[in-house]
């Protein structure tokens, strides 16, 4: 993270005011977890016993549910959760996947990657920070690679950032004194910023919430940690589909990450629409 330099404007303070971001963050904050007890009064009323060896919640649900559909819990394959997930994937049965859900923070991540993230629909939820709400004069914006490899674009975009950012901090100013007579606090300082962010930039920070089940993340992934995606949101992805590797393997191992041109990376399986 750098601070944002210009010499431009004579009262503004970039080194305190503004940072530049490179790179998204990905907070897991959210897990399932399975309650055995009632998954053995389930299967004791139907005269069977089952234990998964998985300790995962979200890969011990996807199995219990995908094995509920023929009643397999009396007479399972050897080998475990790893090789029925892995049956799993190889004939498509991805509704299963439906069950397990996960929760996570991105943060780093700018307005144009979330305009893209939330057209994820099936099988995500999102909560995003309000700019409405939330003051931007001490903001953060997240400057795209091919901008930031090259001196003289990263200097005109530094120029166009902190000329909206200055802009937005006056506007801000001004409105305020525009509803100084609205005595209820809270709604005359969102009075003055819902109507100022409208000069902020796509690069502009913010802060998402998101659940989603591993259906729909791999389906994501597919999308988005893919050559032909845009930079920032596949850097998203890969992250993404880096802590799902370590946090359920047993759902998510089939990827291998190969190495892209520009430095990043993709996200490559032979199990891909499941």
């Amino acid at each position: 993270m750098a601070a944002l330099r210009t010499t431009s404007m004579d009262s503004f303070d970039p080194s305190k005011d503004v940072r530049i971001l490179r790179e998204p963050t990905v907070y897991l904050v959210g897990r399932q977890v399975v309650d055995s007890a009632e998954a053995d009064r389930f299967l004791a009323d139907h005269g069977v016993s089952w234990q998964t060896d998985t300790e995962v919640g979200g890969e011990h649900i996807a199995e219990m549910a995908g094995r509920l559909c023929y009643m397999s819990f009396a007479r399972p394959r050897p080998g475990g959760n790893k090789v029925y997930l892995d049956h799993i994937l190889e004939v498509g049965h991805g509704s299963v996947l439906e069950h397990a859900v996960w929760n996570f923070v991105f943060t780093g991540v700018s307005r144009s990657l979330t305009h893209e993230l939330v057209r994820h629909r099936s099988g995500w939820s999102y909560s995003q920070l309000s700019q409405r709400y939330v003051d931007e004069s001490v903001a953060e914006y997240v400057e795209p690679d091919v901008i930031a490899d090259d001196p003289e674009t990263h200097d005109l975009w530094l120029e166009a950032v902190a000329h909206a950012h200055r802009a937005y901090v006056r506007l801000v100013e001004r409105l305020g004194e525009k509803f100084k007579d609205e005595p209820d606090k809270t709604l005359r300082r969102k009075l003055a910023r819902q109507a100022a962010r409208s000069v902020l930039p796509n690069a502009t920070e913010t802060k998402i919430f998101v659940s989603a089940n591993a259906r729909a993340l791999r389906h994501f992934i597919e999308l988005r940690a893919s050559r032909h995606a845009e930079t920032e949101i596949r850097k998203l992805a890969v992250k993404v589909l880096e802590i799902m590797q370590a946090e359920a393997p047993n759902l998510f191992a089939d990827y291998r990450l190969e190495p892209l041109p520009d430095g990043t990376r993709e996200a490559v399986t032979a199990h891909r629409k499941v």
